[in-house]
């Protein structure tokens, strides 16, 4: 049976005259839904916009990587995850018939969550509204905004419902509404990167019969049911399966969307014996681009209509998550009047330097998997020849980097280490999970973290903090204390006994204290919420 998304009613139009809303979010979609969740959980009033009124159609982003788990794990999905979603860890790419090699995404225990885990996005989409609801976010599904006009003080929209128009004034405009963002295309802005002209067709399998493709990322260049281009196949959950068929530039959209020649491919690639069900086929072309600021005065732009990355390497969906994550507690905290002027400044540095990581990693992937000439066709099947038995080629081979976690050495939120510091996670770094026991009871340190800033301190005790939370770890087991009895906390972090991580409120790590000095934490809590000095 084919999946159905569930259906929301439209929200009834506002009493004649203009509304104003503090926070509202342009777009419904994963990015949205989990930014407006984040700031409802901050106890922001959000209001979201969505011309729709339901959940994405097709699996769409469909690999969740370790830090978006964590992420929406904070925000109390990470269960469903991982009971709805199927997780691995191993990818394989194939030359023609032949493994050219296998890789392991978490080659290291000890982490709550894995490496990925495979769901089609309307199942988290729902889950979010769901979430959104009960943390009172104010969701207006089947309003359209149709005009839009920003000044300093924030942006005033029209919006188009069923019961007719009306006027909404917004304090702060969050655009979370994809590729084709009309908040962008009403101010003008344009992207810049690169439009690549290969046509790769999605088909969302529905498989009955038995397949021998474990849950794994397999990955072909040139296989016999494909002949001279590639494909990637995902296992997703309720036996979907994704299948990614690279067409070429010259592929006629309307012929190669026919059902029966979506088909035929499939049946080439599972053999004539394998029963399936196609559930959604689309097209798509690779776009490496990005807008020059997120930051617009008082709209701010986050996901697609951000930034745009190829399918393949998982970094589109991912690298949304990772934008709401980074902007919440951001905003959040100018709402409070607890950030200094550097704070919400710093989320353009930041996602700006992680979506440039992504755009880098997507065109080289793009260009190695579709060779715009005959010397770079020549050098991608010779390294594909050689990785079976070199190192060195397997290196170079490139299906799609993975999506990892930002990682922001240069962030102006970073404080230099206060102390010496043996090595581990440094500042800017997300922070690392570990396995702990608290009483005897498995738990993680990913739990403890996140929301608010935290002092993670190892085996020592510290005296309170103001605006800090401590959580204390021990090396020894000690009656209601988190112990690190793997070692591994301490491992992960560097961390001497009696030291000290500042954690902020998204989980990235802001400073390091080798002991305890409550000056030198004041100081450092100041420049990662945007102030120079502490504030009087």
């Amino acid at each position: 049976m084919r999946h159905v998304n569930p259906r929301y009613p439209a929200a009834p139009r506002p009493d004649p005259g203009e509304d104003h809303r503090t926070v509202v979010v342009v777009g419904g979609g994963l990015v949205g839904l989990t930014l407006a969740l984040d700031l409802a959980r901050h106890g922001v009033a959000v209001t979201l916009l969505d011309e729709e009124d339901s959940v994405a159609t097709g699996s769409r982003a469909i690999c969740f990587a370790q830090r978006s788990l964590e992420i929406l794990a904070r925000l109390g999905l990470g269960a469903r995850l991982l009971d709805k979603g199927v997780t691995w860890q191993t990818g394989r790419v194939f030359h023609g018939q032949r493994e050219a090699f296998a890789f392991d995404l978490l080659p290291e225990a000890g982490h709550e969550y894995p490496a990925f885990v495979n769901i089609p996005q309307y199942h988290v989409e729902a889950w979010l509204v769901e979430a959104c609801a009960a943390a009172s976010v104010d969701l207006r599904w089947r309003h359209a905004v149709t005009g839009l006009a920003s000044d300093a003080a924030g942006a005033t929209l029209q919006v188009e419902t069923p019961d007719g128009p009306y006027r909404l004034r917004a304090d702060w405009l969050l655009a979370c509404d994809g590729a084709r963002s009309f908040v962008r295309r009403s101010l003008g802005l344009a992207f810049q990167g690169q439009v690549f002209p290969d046509r790769f067709l999605i088909a969302d399998v529905v498989i009955k019969g038995e397949v021998a493709f474990p849950a794994e990322r397999w990955f072909w260049f040139d296989p016999p049911f494909h002949p001279g281009q590639s494909v990637l196949l995902h296992k997703q959950p309720d036996d979907l399966w994704r299948i990614d068929f690279q067409l070429g530039a010259e592929a006629d959209a309307a012929i190669e969307t026919e059902p029966g020649r979506v088909r035929d491919r499939v049946a080439a690639m599972l053999g004539p014996a394998v029963p399936f069900e196609l559930e959604w086929v689309s097209l798509y072309s690779f776009r490496c681009r990005r807008l020059d600021r997120f930051i617009h005065g008082r709209v701010i732009f986050a996901g697609d209509s951000a930034h745009q990355v190829s399918p393949f390497g998982a970094r589109g969906g991912n690298g949304g998550l990772q934008d709401a994550d980074n902007l919440a507690w951001k905003l959040a905290a100018v709402l409070r009047g607890q950030a200094g002027p550097a704070l919400l400044a710093s989320y353009d540095a930041e996602r700006i330097a992680a979506a440039d990581e992504n755009i880098l990693h997507s065109t080289r992937a793009t260009d190695f998997i579709s060779p715009k000439t005959a010397a770079a066709r020549a050098y991608r099947d010779a390294v594909l020849e050689l990785a079976p038995r070199h190192a060195f080629a397997r290196a170079m081979v490139n299906s799609g980097r993975l999506s990892r976690p930002a990682h922001l050495p240069d962030s102006p939120l970073n404080a230099a280490d206060d102390g010496p510091w043996p090595g581990g996670a440094a500042p800017g770094s997300p922070a690392p999970d570990a396995p702990l026991l608290r009483d005897g009871q498995p738990d993680w340190l990913l739990r403890h973290l996140g929301g608010d800033f935290a002092l993670l301190v190892f085996d020592a005790v510290w005296a309170p903090v103001a605006g800090l939370r401590l959580v204390f770890l021990t090396a020894e087991e000690t009656p209601g204390a988190l112990w690190d009895h793997t070692g591994l906390a301490a491992a992960r972090y560097g961390a001497p006994p009696g030291g000290a991580v500042l954690i902020r409120p998204d989980q990235h790590i802001a400073a390091r204290f080798a002991a305890p000095r409550p000056q030198a934490v004041r100081a450092a809590l100041a420049v990662a919420t945007g102030w120079k000095e502490p504030p009087a």
